[in-house]
């Protein structure tokens, strides 16, 4: 129980190195996605607060492209000084660069080094509110009956929408259709026009619509209660064994030294600890959740091991 000061104290003495690495410096947080979505507001979020904590500059840059892997590699190719650093998804991660015959420059996921996960973000399975689904069971139901004609939006093959239909066929041994879109915003129009049956995709593309009534929430991916919504079943309880959640970590050049990610590794720590960091995440349909260097590392690990099974499963092969 008298940890804690001696931990406070370890806590203050690694930020107080961290000027010595980067002051009057600019530290570059490159996410791989538009402005918009939910990855560029994690990283902007983040780079807002870690900024004075290790007394730089810190400046969001989008690099898109291949679903994150232009900014990964950027990333990987930089100085090992912490200037230049990525805000991570774990489709990034763990999907695209095991995809069959992904022709990329590097794997994500085995080539950089995470330091510390920032927020988890939960998927949503959403139908239209004025369709005919008012539950998991029946659009299930509905699959069974019709084989091979309800159909799943995703954000394109190979997409973290995409692999939870694709598990979500492989638990429920039902036939369903995928549908890719350029993004989950078209697939959510085609979704609220009658045009496509469902999606499972980031709660913070989807909370917006959902809290306007225009689309219905039928479950969540993981078993964690989402806070915006805690009635809303787990997809689980329908579905044994569909447990997913996305999340987004702050990861850097793998040469670092040990000293400098412990460094950054607590900037981020103190980062979460801000309350009014920890709710602007939430209201953007975000889960804060800081995790330390060994417990996003076994997430990664765990994740990158699930999709594998999921892309063999179903020869999933990259565009």
């Amino acid at each position: 129980m008298r940890r804690r000061p001696f931990v406070t104290t370890l806590l203050v003495l690694m930020l107080a190195a961290l000027p010595a690495m980067a002051q009057d410096r600019t530290v570059r947080i490159l996410s791989g996605a538009s402005a918009g979505g939910s990855s560029d507001f994690a990283t902007r979020l983040l780079a807002e607060a870690i900024g004075p904590i290790i007394g730089a500059r810190a400046v969001v840059e989008n690099r898109t492209g291949a679903n994150g892997v232009v900014a990964a590699q950027e990333t990987a190719r930089s100085a090992p000084d912490g200037t230049t650093l990525f805000v991570c998804p774990m489709s990034t991660m763990s999907i695209t660069p095991q995809l069959i015959n992904a022709n990329l420059p590097l794997d994500p996921g085995a080539e950089l080094l995470p330091i510390a996960n920032v927020a988890l973000s939960s998927y949503g399975f959403v139908v239209a509110a004025n369709g005919p689904y008012r539950s998991v069971q029946d659009v299930l139901a509905a699959a069974k009956a019709r084989p091979g004609q309800v159909t799943f939006g995703s954000a394109g093959v190979g997409s973290a929408q995409h692999l939870q239909g694709e598990l979500l066929k492989q638990k429920a041994g039902l036939d369903m259709v995928h549908v890719p879109y350029r993004g989950a915003s078209p697939a959510i129009v085609d979704i609220l026009g009658g045009r496509t049956d469902f999606m499972i995709t980031n709660m913070a593309d989807v909370t917006r619509q959902v809290q306007e009534g225009a689309l219905r929430l039928l479950a969540i991916s993981d078993d964690e209660p989402f806070p915006l919504f805690p009635e809303v079943p787990p997809l689980s309880r329908l579905v044994l064994g569909f447990n997913v959640v996305g999340w987004f970590a702050l990861c850097g050049q793998k040469g670092m030294t040990p000293a400098l990610v412990d460094q950054l590794e607590a900037a981020v720590r103190q980062a979460m600890s801000d309350p009014a960091l920890v709710h602007r995440m939430a209201e953007g349909g975000l889960t804060p959740r800081f995790e330390d260097r060994a417990t996003i590392t076994r997430r990664l690990a765990k994740d990158r091991a699930l999709w594998l099974g999921v892309i063999r499963a179903v020869n999933l092969r990259a565009n």
